[in-house]
């Protein structure tokens, strides 16, 4: 038995078969697209009993009645966000004003000092 003489060879692997089995690589674009179809239509799912449907980017509960719910949810959320954007504005116009508050109480309390410290300088040149 030799060491180093017979070297070990493998035999060769078979080639392996295609990866897809499916025939519809083969067919020509027209009846590909009568098989499969051109619109897939939107994702639908259901959680807990409740449709959920992908439009627009966006997750949109489907209710068994009609749009009703939905547009009535939309129109809730048109009406929250107006009433958000006018409390930031108000809020902002309450700063604004304890600002200018806040501004003129100390001009106030300035004035005061100086008429304060004119009548003391008046009553000591007396």
């Amino acid at each position: 038995m030799p060491l180093f003489g017979n070297t070990f060879s493998p035999k060769k692997t078979p080639p392996r078969k295609s990866a897809s089995l499916s025939n519809l690589h083969s067919l020509d674009r027209s009846t590909r697209e009568i098989e499969l179809g051109l619109e897939y239509g939107t994702p639908v799912m259901s959680l807990t009993g409740q449709n959920l449907k992908f439009e627009n980017g966006m997750w949109i509960a489907e209710s068994l009645g009609g749009t009703g719910d939905q547009r009535e949810t939309q129109r809730l959320r048109r009406r929250n966000q107006q009433l958000e954007e006018e409390n930031n504005l108000l809020r902002l116009k309450v700063d604004l004003l304890l600002d200018m508050l806040s501004e003129t109480t100390a001009e106030s309390h300035l004035m005061e000092k100086e008429l304060e410290e004119m009548k003391n300088y008046s009553r000591r040149r007396k």
